[in-house]
């Protein structure tokens, strides 16, 4: 169990990684103006963002991207934190607590078997 936990925790984070640096780098390209190449490489990483969540071993696509999003919560609010310079407030940090126990819940749940 705990091998299947560390493996789907490393997915996440790669995936968050993936979006969220894809995006940052169109980001980058589209809002400052920077060469069309930020945004080509932006898009490659966005799709190799959407290649990662099918290495999970749950069999259920829409689990997956729903506790995915949790883990995306707070890896948004770390990267504006450490890229942005943007310090999370109280807000931010509840908001993330709470994605969090969602992400569990709807992961680590104990479910019958169908």
């Amino acid at each position: 169990m705990l091998t299947k936990v560390v493996k789907s925790s490393f997915l996440f984070f790669l995936a968050g990684l993936a979006e969220i640096g894809g995006g940052y780098l169109i980001w980058i390209w589209l809002r400052n103006d920077a060469g069309f190449v930020w945004g080509i490489l932006g898009g490659i990483i966005l799709i190799i963002y959407g290649v990662i969540p099918a290495l999970q071993q749950f069999p259920s696509f829409g689990r997956i991207y729903a506790a995915y999003g949790g883990i995306f919560i707070i890896m948004s609010i770390l990267w504006g934190w450490w890229i942005d310079g943007i310090k999370p407030d109280t807000y931010d940090w509840l908001g993330t607590f709470v994605g969090l126990i969602g992400t569990a819940i709807i992961l680590w749940s104990p479910r019958k078997k169908v």
